[in-house]
């Protein structure tokens, strides 16, 4: 038997690969993918092979996810209910194809992921699987009541790895758990399982890796210029940048000046909510300059369409359907909707807050002098109005006369 698992070097997946082996006597090779989560890529290999692992690959896939992955669902203005910035979500599919084209290349039989039996990721991951290698086993040892009989908390995983000698940032002193990479970083379980836990105040704050407190950031504004092309970022401040520079760009600026926390409980595919902490700056200013470039290049029915499709479209991703037949089609309707999304956008950001300063384009629909107050002539007749609301009100006057006008609250004081 040879498992390729899913490998981040945390609690987690440290405990797991040593019990796989000697659970299933079979060949581990590991896998981590480089989604952006730096310093925590570091020493991996010697760590997994120390750990039991025959094999482990790292692969850079920084770009790839940025291109592939973030751009494509920020050109959807993807916000899951309403908050959530999908930075979770979104890598998971990355990692299980690339998992996939290992086990591949390795003629491995089964796959392995470290998600929990109550969380979405064990759901990205096995969707994933499943839509692009359906005939390979899957292994998710928290499904498994003799892992859990084994580890029913993290205080014994973490006792593990101490008897092991498997270094770990977690501890009981910081007792949740984090998971980086490009676009975000989540906090999770431990003492934040309390929706009503502060980790905000002076004690806590340390948490945070992404950006600083708002109340910290900077007392002068910085502004800050995004260039646009067909709906994706190209340049920042008149630069040219690849698409994972972008959002590298983004993140430092963004963590400077206290932008994309997101402290939320949100509601799981599986049924259950969940308190979830995030940082997410340079994300939270990309789909803030996003959404400003397409009121000026968007046609109005069409940018209506696409935000009632864009729910259902978070939604996909969040539970896992990234490689599902009714997300490339959505995602077709939403590129197609790009085609003219091309301009600059100019930012302000000051402790927390994006503020809109400007913005321009060469396909630019609003016409000033259309819009204009001041008497300027153009094309548009005011005359056509009269016609056009008594159309629209034929419904409303047909219905006052022959059922009667609406029960209404008369105004106080007539």
């Amino acid at each position: 038997m040879k498992i390729v698992l899913a490998y981040s070097g945390g609690l987690d997946t440290s405990v797991i690969v040593k019990w796989l082996k000697e659970t299933y006597d079979a060949e581990i090779i590991t896998f981590a993918a480089n989604i952006g989560q730096e310093e925590e890529l570091k020493g991996l290999d010697k760590k997994a092979k120390a750990t039991g692992a025959s094999k482990h690959y790292t692969l850079d896939l920084v770009e790839e996810f940025a291109r592939d992955f973030i751009f494509p669902m920020v050109r959807a203005n993807a916000i899951y209910e309403s908050q959530y910035y999908l930075g979770t979500s979104i890598a998971r599919p990355l990692i299980a194809k690339a998992q996939v084209d290992i086990a591949k290349k390795e003629r491995a039989d089964t796959v392995a992921h470290g998600a929990t039996g109550k969380g979405n990721d064990q759901c990205r991951f096995e969707l994933t699987y499943m839509a692009l290698a359906p005939d390979l086993q899957i292994i998710a040892p928290w499904k498994i009541d003799a892992y859990r009989e084994l580890f029913p908390g993290r205080a014994e995983m973490i006792t593990y790895c101490r008897e092991h000698k498997i270094p770990v940032e977690a501890s009981l002193k910081k007792p949740y758990s984090m998971d980086r990479n490009l676009l975000h970083i989540s906090y999770e379980a431990g003492i934040l399982e309390d929706p009503w836990f502060d980790p905000t105040v002076k004690e806590n704050k340390t948490m945070f890796k992404l950006s600083v407190s708002p109340e910290d950031a900077p007392d002068k504004s910085e502004y800050v210029e995004l260039d646009f092309v067909k709906g994706d970022c190209v340049a920042v401040n008149g630069k040219q940048l690849t698409p994972g520079a972008v959002m590298k760009v983004l993140n430092k600026l963004g963590g400077k000046h206290g932008i994309g926390r997101v402290d939320l409980v949100e509601n799981r595919f599986v049924g259950m909510k969940s308190r979830g902490v995030y940082e997410t700056p340079g994300g939270t200013i990309l789909t803030h300059a996003h959404r400003q470039i397409e009121t000026l290049t968007l046609d109005r029915d069409v940018q209506h369409l696409r935000d009632s499709l864009v729910p259902q479209y978070a939604e996909l991703i969040y539970n896992g359907f990234w490689f599902a037949p009714e997300r490339e089609c959505l995602q077709a309707f939403i590129d197609k909707s790009q085609e003219y999304v091309t301009g600059t956008v100019r930012l302000k950001l000051y402790k927390g807050n994006i503020i809109t300063c400007g913005r321009k384009s060469q396909y630019s629909l609003y016409d000033e002098n259309i819009a204009s107050m001041e008497g300027v002539k153009s094309w548009y007749n005011q005359s056509d109005a009269t016609g056009f609301i008594r159309l629209n009100g034929l419904r409303l006057r047909a219905r006052a006369k022959a059922q009667g006008v609406p029960k209404y609250t008369k105004t106080k004081g007539l």
